[in-house]
């Protein structure tokens, strides 16, 4: 499964932005994430996050939509908004599961959605099939 990350020569590391205000959370994620050969760059909030993008230029985003400053909905509208960062690869991880939360994360341009609590394996796979399609774009 780690085969899009790792490689037989040295390839460049895949750069994912964690964006969550939830510490544990983005420990544990960043740690998974490391041992899977990835460089983690983290935000605790939307505006921060949006900073990070434009600094960093992530190879995709792990995104909640409930937090402080500014939420990742509106993260999001900015970052499609934004040129330069526009074809960020968001998938949103978040405990909001209702219909109209996905919706509106889709109409936004999101590239997948993920629930909290979620399978490790499932968001790996999802992240996997992210970085694909960026690729083939």
């Amino acid at each position: 499964m780690l085969g899009l990350f790792k490689g037989k020569k040295k390839a460049a590391q895949v750069k994912i932005l964690i964006v969550d205000d939830e510490p544990d959370l983005v420990s544990t994620v960043e740690y998974r994430l490391k041992f899977a050969d990835c460089q983690v760059v983290t935000a605790a909030n939307g505006q921060e996050g949006l900073e990070r993008a434009e600094a960093d230029k992530p190879d995709l985003i792990l995104l909640d939509t409930n937090m402080p400053v500014m939420d990742g909905h509106e993260m999001l509208e900015r970052l499609r908004a934004d040129g330069g960062l526009k074809h960020i690869p968001v998938i949103m991880l978040t405990a909001r599961c209702e219909p109209q939360d996905i919706a509106a994360a889709s109409a936004q341009g999101v590239t997948d959605y993920v629930t909290k609590p979620f399978d490790f394996a499932e968001l790996m796979a999802k992240i996997q099939a992210a970085l694909k399609d960026a690729k083939r774009s």
